[in-house]
């Protein structure tokens, strides 16, 4: 049976390196540490070139670093190609045993050629070769493709766990919405409040809360109680009175309830078809002004309640747009890249139209489905919000970007007015230090732009 094992160390995030190379023209150096009879390290001699490593990066003569392993420098260079697809050209001196020996404990460094005499004076250092902008690992006159290389790197696995699902036939339809916002709010707040409900199994209430914070708005957070009658009742009440003081409310991700009964957010749903707070939502939605956002099994949430797509709390109809079980068949855990089309919500005020933003998704039922009737609806309305797409925004229906299988690569829609929105991917997931290594546009400014819609 398979050992999974886990390491964890703490440490500031300023002085962390990623692994990925950063930029073609810098130098790829090797600093291999010394060992006994035995293959154990002289700890006293890897003690002292540590140290001259920390002092390197911390004045950032090093940009990127890797641990290599038991494959040896071959095997750490194509760790460090695959995070950017930035290829490498090793140096043609080195031989067959040099690169595939075993090497635990070695690091393999990329450095700033104005750097490099720095680094260099690290006992044992070598350059091993230069990192390049094409796509492939070259040593002597051998050439391979990263494609190639991630292929063979993935294909151990792949036959019981599978990267990617189907991809659907046909091509996506996409077009630009920039119409604007149809409503237009008529009460300011100078901190606008917002309810995010807490239910047994959702795990993003504190990611939530903290980018409301950072955006200006003042969060009220509850949790619904469920472990006897009581504690129903007076959860009803507390969110009834939470939804009543507050201009937004926020479905976060997470798993209510397991995603059980049948299927995810039913319990969420079931919740807000009591009478009282079913009463609260319309009063916010129809008479206060108010947004929801929901995200993940929120998204779900806004679907099974109807307030998506139709913008109302309503029974779906036998035909009505759902979330499903992605086509891979299991749940999957990806950085997507997804493009927004519409501006027709206010939370999308601060997004462009036409860009690209990269973030995490992580569900188990992503995928969107609706008739032909609807997506033509949908798109004519302009409430198709956001597509998964390539990294230059092509949208795709290819199960590498279209990670779910969405219909039209469909990722959030809105409400009939804008109010409502709910998406897939977790914008909330962000902070300073979190997903460093991933490059692009991240923040589509959904909270500011929901704290702004009141200012």
């Amino acid at each position: 049976r398979p050992l999974v094992s886990f390491a964890v160390d703490a440490e500031k995030d300023g002085e962390i390196l990623t692994l990925e190379f950063k930029k073609a023209g810098k130098k790829i150096i090797a600093t291999p540490i010394s060992k006994n009879g035995f293959d154990l390290p002289l700890y006293e001699k890897l003690a002292v070139i540590y140290k001259q490593l920390f002092d390197n990066m911390l004045n950032k003569n090093i940009i990127s670093a890797y641990v290599a392993e038991g494959q040896g420098y071959a095997y750490a260079v194509a760790q460090m190609c695959f995070g950017n697809m930035l290829g490498a050209r090793l140096e043609s001196e080195i031989n067959v045993q040099e690169l595939f020996a075993h090497r635990a404990g070695d690091l393999v460094l990329e450095v700033p050629p104005e750097k490099e005499a720095e680094v260099l004076a690290i006992e044992g250092a070598f350059v091993l070769g230069s990192v390049i902008s094409e796509q492939r690992i070259v040593w002597k006159e051998e050439s391979i493709s990263l494609k190639e290389a991630v292929d063979c790197w993935e294909q151990p696995l792949s036959r019981v766990f599978h990267h990617y699902g189907e991809t659907p036939e046909g091509k996506a339809r996409s077009t630009m919405f920039e119409q604007g916002p149809v409503i237009i709010r008529s009460e300011m707040k100078a901190k606008p409040k917002v309810f995010i409900p807490v239910f047994p199994g959702t795990n993003c209430e504190y990611d939530s809360e903290k980018a409301f914070i950072r955006a200006g708005a003042s969060p009220l957070v509850c949790v619904f109680r469920n472990r006897t009658e009581n504690d129903i009742r007076q959860s009803v009440d507390e969110f009834a009175d939470a939804i009543s003081k507050s201009q937004m409310v926020m479905f976060p991700g997470g798993f209510s309830a397991g995603d059980e009964p049948e299927g995810s957010a039913k319990f969420i749903a079931a919740i807000f078809r009591n009478d009282r707070l079913r009463m609260e939502m319309e009063r916010l939605l129809n008479m206060r002004d108010g947004l929801v956002l929901g995200i993940c099994n929120g998204f779900q949430a806004l679907i099974k309640l109807g307030l998506l797509p139709y913008g109302e709390i309503r029974d779906q109809a036998e035909d009505s747009p759902t979330l499903t079980y992605n086509t891979v068949g299991r749940h999957i855990s990806h950085m997507v890249h997804t493009k927004v089309v519409s501006n027709l919500s206010p939370w999308l005020a601060k997004a462009s139209v036409g860009t690209v933003y990269t973030n995490p998704a992580s569900h188990g039922e992503g995928r969107f489905v609706a008739n032909d009737e609807w997506i033509k609806k949908l798109f004519e309305n302009g409430q198709v919000a956001t597509q998964y797409s390539d990294p230059e925004g092509n949208v795709s229906m290819d199960s590498h970007w279209n990670v779910n299988g969405s219909f039209h690569a469909i990722e959030g829609i809105v409400s009939p007015d804008g109010r409502v929105f709910g998406k897939m991917a977790h914008a909330e997931r962000r902070d300073d230090g979190v997903a460093i290594n991933i490059y692009g546009e991240q923040d589509m400014k959904i909270f500011e732009a929901g704290v702004k819609y009141y200012k």
